[in-house]
């Protein structure tokens, strides 16, 4: 967060002045922040971050930072795909998950295959059964 932010946050429970000197800056330098009007990059990241929600909504949710941004290129709209990722953060957007791999349980109603080539894997004595496996 940055400097001003926190002054602007909590200046309603407790003094601008205090807040000032607790975190080293000017009172004067927080008003003048006040009024500010905001940057050009600030502009340009809240434009781009609308553009980033409605892609993602077009989407249906699914598409993530390395679409977007691809599609944001097609558009012809420039950034990073680190900066797509992290507005993507700020505005609570994210890209589906495929779903995970589950493997079969065995359970008592779905017993396992009977073994119809009627394997023993019982050795009778030390150095009887070798086992081998190439990878």
């Amino acid at each position: 967060m940055r400097k001003y932010e926190v002054v602007e946050r909590w200046k309603a429970p407790l003094a601008i002045r205090r807040l000032c000197r607790a975190r080293g800056v000017s009172p004067s330098g927080s008003w003048a922040w006040r009024r500010r009007a905001p940057s050009r990059r600030a502009v340009a990241n809240a434009q781009l971050q609308r553009q980033i929600v409605s892609i993602h909504r077009a989407s249906r949710a699914t598409y993530g930072a390395p679409r977007i941004h691809a599609e944001l290129a097609a558009q012809g709209m420039r950034g990073s795909r680190k900066r797509v990722a992290r507005l993507m953060r700020v505005a609570g957007v994210a890209g589906g998950h495929r779903r995970r791999f589950h493997t079969t349980r065995r359970t008592a109603a779905h017993p396992s295959a009977p073994d119809l080539l009627q394997r023993s894997f019982v050795a009778a004595a030390p150095k009887q059964v070798w086992v081998a496996e190439m990878t």
